[in-house]
């Protein structure tokens, strides 16, 4: 379980005291710009003392980084986010890239994939996306009829001001009751990247050649 776009204050505390009640840990990918000291860093800091795996999710959550068409841009949206991350980086060094909800070769550009593969980063997918930010009414029976799609999921929420992780609780309740386990680890299907490995040819899959570069349709 994995949950971007945070630290909010005002919902990010309801996430972690929900996961809390019921001893789950998750991972969150934070926005880089949402790390400077206040509330929102103190947020931060309080997921990492309870457990909770920190990840890169860029600095200013723009435009996918294949689509940026700025190497400069590129590069700084993944070291900027991680300089302002600091020390509640997981080891792993783990980034999310932006992508509007689905998987493809806008994810990356080739500048952004060599920070990635140069610097030890772990690029984390996800395989169940139920676009709570943009549709919070209903997410929760949306994720419950994916479910049984496949053995494993790494599943997206956002804690963000939408009203949606209002309904957490009851989806971490009904998930419990159909006895399915919640763990932090990623599968290697999900991790492209891996400590700063390619696990697949990244070109066509998730980098895109600057003159190809479109988002295919949300799933």
């Amino acid at each position: 379980m994995t949950f971007d776009n945070g630290p909010t204050p005002g919902v990010t505390e309801h996430v972690l005291d929900t996961l809390g009640a019921r001893g789950l840990k998750a991972t969150f990918f934070v926005i880089g710009e949402k790390l400077a000291p206040g509330p929102g860093r103190a947020l931060a800091e309080r997921a990492g003392a309870e457990g909770h795996w920190l990840g890169n999710h860029t600095m200013t959550h723009g435009e996918p980084l294949g689509l940026l068409g700025d190497p400069r841009r590129e590069v700084e949206e993944i070291t900027h986010a991680q300089d302002a991350l600091g020390g509640l980086s997981h080891p792993a060094r783990y980034f999310r890239p932006t992508g509007h909800g689905s998987v493809g070769p806008h994810l990356l550009s080739r500048a952004a994939a060599d920070v990635l593969t140069s610097g030890g980063y772990t690029m984390v997918l996800w395989s169940l996306f139920v676009r709570d930010s943009k549709m919070p009414e209903g997410w929760v029976e949306r994720a419950l009829r994916r479910l049984p799609e496949s053995d494993w999921h790494v599943f997206v929420l956002h804690d963000l001001p939408t009203g949606a992780m209002d309904e957490l609780p009851r989806f971490l309740d009904a998930v419990d009751s159909m006895g399915v386990e919640i763990v932090q680890e990623f599968p290697t299907e999900c991790t492209p990247i891996l400590g700063g490995q390619p696990g697949v040819e990244l070109e066509g899959l998730y980098v895109t050649p600057r003159e190809s570069a479109t988002v295919p349709g949300d799933h």
